[in-house]
């Protein structure tokens, strides 16, 4: 397998992305189960004709999601932030940076969040979240593509890794995070996504009441024909502030309106609204 993903990241981004479309359709042709989460999560965020209008394309960004991974993990850093075409908002990072705040930002499952921490790395220091892939062979990919740079940094998720987060903050430097992912028992609440109550993280919401530090929303949309990515920089809809329950919501919602942006890359058919095994049950 490593050496088919070695081989793959040879194929030009354009290719790579045409392939990736067709193993998109191949996964929704062949799981079930794939295809009834993409479409009850469609349905929770649109009406019938918008959740039919936007679905072909989501699938076939999926597949795009995971064959594009083998570039981005091989190529040369310079290489693969090449492909970074514009960086709307930027001025926002900038701004932060010279109050001297440390910076939060969250990525979730839009587009290309494989670039984000790359382009960031390359005029800022950042630790970025990350859990360990299921394939071990798929581990020292991911320690040289997310990794491999003196200011980009990675932290398990695990309790080392939140220690890791933290003192990056207390170091006025940069954290990443994706923040719509399930955690486990025990790190996380429901709170409602898309009207559906989802157990969410509370790291982010914890990470936010940091002294002094800026929480900025963060994607990389793909152009069409493997042309590379514009990175889209922006404040929260609302500011993240009140108890830890009341961050939780607002980050959500936070996501919700991102993801309305380009809901044709958002990964639809991840099982958001899976509880981890152990927790109670979402209230009435």
């Amino acid at each position: 397998m490593s050496l088919l993903f070695r081989l793959l990241g040879r194929l030009p981004l354009r290719l790579l992305h045409a392939l990736g479309a067709l193993f998109g359709w191949a996964a929704w042709l062949a799981s079930p189960t794939y295809r009834r989460h993409t479409q009850e999560n469609l349905a929770l965020a649109y009406g019938p004709a918008e959740a039919a209008a936007i679905l072909p394309a989501a699938v076939a960004h999926a597949g795009r999601g995971v064959l594009e991974l083998p570039y981005l993990w091989t190529r040369p850093k310079a290489e693969v932030l090449g492909l970074v075409r514009e960086a709307t908002g930027w001025e926002l990072v900038e701004a932060a940076l010279q109050r001297g705040d440390g910076l939060l930002f969250f990525t979730p499952h839009l587009g290309c969040f494989e670039i984000t921490a790359q382009y960031i790395a390359v005029r800022t220091p950042i630790t970025v979240l990350y859990r360990r892939p299921k394939q071990a062979w798929l581990q020292p990919f991911i320690e040289s593509g997310r990794g491999g740079s003196a200011h980009l940094h990675l932290a398990p998720a695990d309790l080392s890794g939140v220690r890791l987060l933290l003192k990056a903050l207390k170091r006025r430097e940069a954290v990443g995070m994706l923040p719509d992912q399930v955690p486990g028992m025990g790190e996380g609440q429901w709170a409602d996504f898309f009207g559906r109550p989802a157990y969410t993280m509370t790291l982010g919401a914890r990470l936010s009441e940091t002294g002094r530090t800026t929480v900025l929303l963060v994607y990389a949309e793909r152009l069409p024909g493997g042309r590379g990515y514009n990175l889209r920089f922006s404040a929260p809809t609302q500011p993240i502030a009140g108890t830890q329950a009341e961050r939780v919501a607002a980050i959500n919602r936070a996501l919700e309106d991102l993801i309305r942006s380009c809901p044709q890359q958002y990964l639809w058919g991840y099982n958001r609204y899976k509880a981890p095994r152990g927790a109670e049950p979402p209230p009435c």
